[in-house]
This record gives C-alpha cells, sequence and structure tokens, in this order.
C-alpha cells in the first residue's frame, strides 16, 4: 500500500485540483491514445567530490580460477534461463526490465555514438490494468540510458538497516571500502557517490525493491558497473546470489552459450568494481549500464532550436496584442497579453496530444505555425518610473499558466527592482496538459506525447526571449509606452526567473538559450524520476497511476525508464551544459539557486545533485546546528568564496520540519515552498544578481532564513 497521503493541501505553485484531474480522466479516456572509447564530456567535480571519489583504496583480492560448473548449478541456470523472456535481462526475473538499467537490454548499434541501442522486448514491459503492456518504441531509439534514473533490482527477504544502505544523509560513507552499495565509471575507475533505500510501496513478504540513487548526474556516453554486497535478510543470513550470477562470480564455466555470451561483460563489470575497491567474492550482484550520448540527448532540440532563430534572425516573431487590463491588482499597473507565431514542430496543430513531426531522418520537420500565448505585468513603478526596466523572462509552476506572472512575489520583485516580467505557456507542461499526463499516467505508452510537447515549449520559451529583445517587438508597442512618450522595457538584454517547474524546466532553457547569460532557479531539483515520490504534487497522480499499475515494481520500473524520454525535454538532461561545456552555439551561464528547506513540492536533495553536477558552489553555514540531517550539509559541494560573483546555491530555512528520511513526500510542519520567493532579502539578492552580476550575502555570513509566508 502506497505511503503517499492523497488529500486537500494548500498548493504555493498553480492548483492541480482533483476536480481537474477527474475531467482529464475523462477526456482521456474517449480518446485514442561494451563500447571503446566513449566520448567524456563531462563537468569538472568539485575539489571534494573529487577527493572523495578517490578516497576508496582498491581492495586486494585473489580472482578465482575458472572451474566447471557442477550439474547441480547447471540446471539452476538452466531453470533461470527458461524463466526469462527472450530480450531479457536473466539475473532478475522479477520483471523483465530488472536490474534496471542493464547492457543487456541494448544491442549493438555501429552507428550510434555508444555503439549501442536499447533494444526493450516487445509484450514484455509492464503492462496496465487494461491488459496493455508498455510499447517500447520511444525507448529503443536511444543509445543508452538516461545518466539520471534510478537503479532498480529486487532482493528477496531484504534488511535495509542491516544491510547498511548509504543514506542521503552521509554520502560519503557510499565511497568507504566497505559500502554494500557500489557505482564504478569503468572509464575513469572513479567512483560515485550515492545513496540506497528500498521502495516503500513495493514491500512485500518476500523481498523489496531497492532503489539506488546517484548524487550526481551520471557522465554521457559512458559505461558504468555497479555492484551489490554483503546484504543481509530478515533472520540475518547473507543474500543469497542467483545461481546465474554465482556463475559469473565464481568463475564456473557452462556449454551454455547464451551464459557464455555475457562472459566478458561480467569479467569488465567485476575488474571495474575491484579497480574501485570493492571486492568480488562477497558480490550478491553486478551488472553494466551504459549511457546515452549528448547527441541522443540534445540532437533534436539543437535542430528545432537552430532552425527557428534562423528563421527569425534579429527580427521579432509575428505577434498580436490581444488585451490590456488596467491595476488587475495591487502594484500592477497593467497587465497585457497577447500571442505571438512560432514554427510549428508538431504534428496536426501541435496541441496536446501530438507528437514531433519526425522526417526520414528521424529529425523534426516545420508544419507550419503555432500562436503561444504570452503575459507581460508592468508594475505600478516600472509605469511611473522615468528609465527602462530590466526584461525578465518567468517560467510558471507545476501544470500552471503564463498567468502566474502577476502573481504577488513578481509584483513586489518588478516594484521593488525596476523589472519588467513576461511569460508565456510551458507548451507541453502546462495546464492545458493535464488531459495528456493523465493518458500518460494511465498507459506509459502514451508518455513520449507528453514529453515532445515539451520539446515545443522550450522552442516557444526561446522565442519569447526574442519578442522581448527585438527592436520591432514589444519595446516599441504603445502598450509598452509611458505617456511622456519613454519606453517601459529595456531591450538590451534578457534575464529569467522560474519557480518550482519554471526552475526546473529553466535548467534546460538556459543551456538552450543563445540570449540568456543569467538565470536564477528558484526552488529547484532534477530528475524527475525521483523528485516525483517526494513531491506531495504527486499525490493526486498517484490516485491515476495506481489503478493503472497496480503492482507497485511495475510502477517504479515505469517511472525509471520514463527518464529516458524525459532527458531532452527537462532539465536534467542539460545539467552538465549550464556553467561548463555549453552545447554548440551557446554561451555558459551564471546561475543563483534557492532552496527551501523542507520543501514539500521540489526536494532539497535534488538541488543538491544539480549543483553537485554543474560544480556549482554553497552558501555556508548551509542551515543552522541541528537543522539538517545531513552528516556534512552540502557534501560534495565546494563552499561559495565571500567575493565570488558566480554560480551558487542558496538554502532558505523558513523553520518547517526536515524532509523525511525515506522516499515519502514531507506531510509534517508546513510547506515552505514560496517562502524564499516572497521574501524581500531574497528577492534583493535575486536582484542583484540579475541586473548588476554581483552575489550579494544577505545573510550575514550565517545560514540564511526567510520569512514564513
Amino acid at each position: 500500500m502506497s505511503m503517499h497521503r492523497v488529500g486537500s493541501r494548500r498548493r504555493l505553485d498553480h492548483v492541480v485540483t482533483l476536480t481537474a484531474i477527474g475531467l482529464a480522466v475523462t477526456v482521456a479516456a474517449c480518446s485514442s491514445g561494451a563500447p571503446a572509447d566513449l566520448a567524456r564530456e563531462t563537468a569538472e567535480p568539485t575539489t571534494e567530490a573529487r577527493a572523495a571519489e578517490s578516497s576508496a583504496p582498491a581492495a586486494p583480492t585473489t580472482e578465482p580460477a575458472p572451474t566447471p560448473a557442477d550439474a547441480g548449478t547447471i540446471t539452476a541456470v538452466e531453470a533461470q534461463l527458461d524463466g526469462s523472456a527472450a530480450g531479457c535481462d536473466p539475473l532478475d526475473a522479477r520483471q523483465c526490465l530488472l536490474p534496471f538499467p542493464s547492457d543487456a537490454l541494448t544491442v549493438v548499434d555501429d552507428s550510434s555514438p555508444t555503439q549501442r541501442r536499447v533494444a526493450f522486448p516487445a509484450g514484455e514491459l509492464p503492462t496496465n490494468s487494461s491488459g496493455t503492456a508498455i510499447d517500447p518504441t520511444a525507448w529503443n531509439r536511444n543509445d543508452g540510458f538516461s545518466a539520471n534514473s534510478p537503479l532498480l533490482t529486487w532482493v528477496d527477504d531484504l534488511d535495509p538497516e542491516a544491510s547498511s544502505l548509504p543514506s542521503w544523509t552521509d554520502l560519503e560513507s557510499s565511497l568507504a571500502a566497505d559500502a554494500s552499495v557500489v557505482l564504478v565509471d569503468t572509464t575513469s575507475g572513479d567512483r560515485i557517490p550515492l545513496w540506497a533505500e528500498v521502495d516503500i510501496d513495493s514491500a512485500a513478504d518476500d523481498g523489496q525493491l531497492l532503489v539506488v540513487r546517484p548524487a550526481i548526474s551520471l557522465a554521457p556516453a559512458t559505461n558504468y558497473s555497479v555492484g551489490l554486497r554483503n546484504l543481509v535478510t530478515t533472520t540475518g543470513e547473507p543474500v543469497e546470489p542467483s545461481a546465474l550470477f554465482q556463475v559469473y562470480r565464481d568463475r564456473l564455466v557452462t556449454d551454455i552459450a547464451e551464459v557464455e555470451a555475457r562472459r566478458d561483460e561480467f569479467e569488465s563489470a567485476f575488474a571495474a568494481l575491484v579497480a574501485g575497491g570493492a571486492g568480488r567474492a562477497e558480490r550478491h550482484l553486478a551488472g553494466s549500464f551504459t549511457t546515452a550520448s549528448v547527441a541522443n540527448t540534445t540532437d533534436v532540440i539543437l535542430h528545432m532550436r537552430d532552425e527557428t532563430l534562423a528563421g527569425l534572425g534579429t527580427a521579432s516573431p509575428e505577434f498580436e496584442i490581444t488585451s490590456v487590463t488596467e491595476n488587475p491588482e495591487p502594484g500592477l499597473a497593467r497587465l497585457v497579453e497577447g500571442t505571438y507565431s512560432v514554427p510549428n514542430w508538431m504534428t496536426g496543430d501541435g496541441g496536446p496530444g501530438t507528437t514531433l513531426n519526425r522526417g526520414a531522418d528521424g529529425l523534426p520537420e516545420i508544419n507550419g505555425v503555432v500562436q503561444a500565448p504570452f503575459a507581460c505585468e508592468i508594475a505600478d513603478s516600472v509605469w511611473t518610473g522615468t528609465g527602462p526596466a530590466h526584461g525578465v523572462m518567468y517560467g510558471h509552476g507545476l501544470l500552471g499558466s503564463h498567468l502566474e506572472v502577476d502573481a504577488g512575489n513578481i509584483v513586489a520583485m518588478s516594484n521593488e527592482h525596476n523589472a519588467l516580467y513576461c511569460a508565456t505557456k510551458w507548451a507541453g507542461f502546462s495546464d492545458d496538459d493535464i488531459p495528456t499526463a493523465v493518458a500518460a499516467l494511465q498507459d506509459f505508452s502514451n508518455f513520449p506525447t507528453f514529453v515532445d510537447r515539451m520539446s515545443q515549449g522550450l522552442i516557444n520559451q526561446l522565442v519569447l526571449g526574442r519578442l522581448m529583445l527585438a527592436d520591432n517587438g514589444l519595446v516599441v508597442e504603445t502598450e509598452f509606452i509611458r505617456p511622456d512618450g519613454s519606453a517601459v522595457l529595456d531591450n538590451s538584454e534578457v534575464y529569467y526567473d522560474g519557480n518550482s517547474q519554471g526552475g526546473i524546466m529553466g535548467m534546460a532553457l538556459a543551456a538552450l538559450s543563445t540570449d540568456l547569460r543569467r538565470v536564477v532557479l528558484g526552488v529547484v531539483g532534477m530528475n524527475y524520476s525521483t523528485l516525483l515520490q517526494r513531491s506531495v504534487d504527486f499525490d493526486v497522480f498517484e490516485t491515476i497511476l495506481v489503478p493503472a499499475y497496480p503492482d507497485p515494481v511495475d510502477r517504479a520500473i515505469g517511472l525509471a525508464a520514463i527518464q529516458m524520454l524525459w532527458d531532452p525535454a527537462e532539465g536534467a538532461g542539460y545539467v552538465r551544459h549550464l556553467v561548463a561545456n555549453p552545447l554548440p552555439g551557446t554561451p555558459p551561464k551564471d546561475v543563483l539557486m534557492h532552496v527551501a528547506f523542507g520543501d514539500w513540492q521540489v526536494s532539497e536533495l535534488t538541488a543538491m545533485v544539480a549543483a553537485r553536477t554543474m560544480g556549482i558552489a554553497i552558501h555556508r553555514p548551509v542551515t543552522a546546528d541541528g537543522r539538517s540531517r545531513e552528516i556534512d550539509p552540502g557534501w560534495g559541494i565546494d563552499t561559495l568564496d565571500d567575493d565570488a560573483d558566480t554560480s551558487a546555491l542558496v538554502v532558505w530555512d523558513s523553520g518547517s520540519d526536515p524532509i523525511p528520511i525515506d522516499d515519502i513526500a514531507p506531510s509534517t510542519s508546513r510547506d515552505p515552498h514560496g517562502d524564499p520567493r516572497n521574501d524581500p532579502q531574497v528577492r534583493r539578492q535575486k536582484a542583484a544578481f540579475l541586473f548588476d552580476g554581483e552575489l550579494i550575502d544577505v545573510c550575514g555570513g550565517a545560514a540564511c532564513t526567510a520569512a514564513a509566508d
């Protein structure tokens, strides 16, 4: 039974109500719906992370000599193979895709950067309550697995505490010589920091699903080996390996072609694990997988971006102002709404439920235009001022809309710091897309439809930036001209400020933008496969997902696998390209990350993963003494230099309880998700960072606190 609590809660971003989801369900129900010489394009790790990753000494070990397997072992191995369908990994018979990810689920492809192609077998993936198995077509386009997905395997009768699983509260323990879970980059030999936990929903009398979460985004186009050892059952006995794994671990030779075909794969995995300080003899399970290449993640969207911006040149897109509302909110002089034209890269009319309009080469082709909505707020002080205001693109919250641009914190920021915010909908991830999200939860085969339109949404955002920058864009329209004839918008530069989903998606937008230089990502995190289980926002969606996929193991596999499709369309797929290793034709960015301590909606753990990956420094002290559950708060992240005017992560504590250790959403105290953006000192830091290029300490050298809203 799920431990997530379903009910009404005060929401600080766009409210997705049960009524709206219920209507969406009705709508959805009626619609059809081992490579060598790998390219290593990685950001430089922090000093602390480098030291930690290399801290575990290699464990001396005696490799077992090849020995013929006895008849009993052969019989057991044959039974294990017979119980696994073709194309599945027989190491874990609980479900075809377990253990996940695994190179056993790929085939050789000399045309791909990784020399591999994912090959999920049709008809063997999780099946929903309607009897429909997930269609693997979209997954099988990938040349490797997501660099951001969890690692999953079933362990019989596991005692998590006795097995000393490394916790996110002590990431350094995952790099110890005796760590029970080990992840190694097989090319460099580096150990990867991680935490491991059990999937609470899948707990059963016979075992639990073990979930391993890397504490950084893995490198692209890279092979990794993972190993489990010294796991203990609830009776205190060692967890025994399967007969098939024992054959590989102990070098028991067979005459079974299917077994021997993978011998080299396992020898390479063991060699990497031993080099990383983890012995061989005590292994319960080991294997390897390859992450997708940068090209796999970015080629499609870069093609769309470059074609779109080339078509615009320095000109504004065509646009129309459709309404002006005077004094709609206290402190807001006017709200200007309209539409602008964007190339349609989708099938049909480009609306919800459409997919990328792929040509014969697999790249999308333009299919006419779509009209994207926009809204701009002009604050009282901006309207009555004398100079132009800083132009800021705003990213709205979960399944919300561009009209969030008139929120109180945005109006306050504009009045206090001479800013003019404009927003559009995140096509693919706005209120228009709720029915598509519901359909994807009812049948994971529909998920490609959901994420494809998110790519269109990123293009819409990039074009909004040009609408704000172009000399023939918004800046010359009468609605943006004061009575004295002066322009209210400074179109010399554009900035980005996004919250929650707007922060998460803002990482992708910033990495792709050729116009942005400085961005603020509020209450941000990365990779939805980790975020979902730890967010109260997911409670309502579980009321749809659980009936559709009643087996919790199937749900966990589905949520892990969809990260492979999400990477090209969300921040996790671009985290290595914001502040370093920028994408072609794209400048690096300065990034300010704001995190709410104890956040109910976007876990602070996921922000730490992003900062650790990007090499962004953190403000210390991270929290006041005794507030964090971490032994070393912000482990693996460099300390922010007092004089630095560069990227940074700042944790804001407004007094809420710390997050739970388990992968469940917080539910005690109060949700602090909206507190940072509503605090004037936080806004002062944002404004100095964006508009003055300065990173100021508004916390006086102490842990940062925000007022509880």
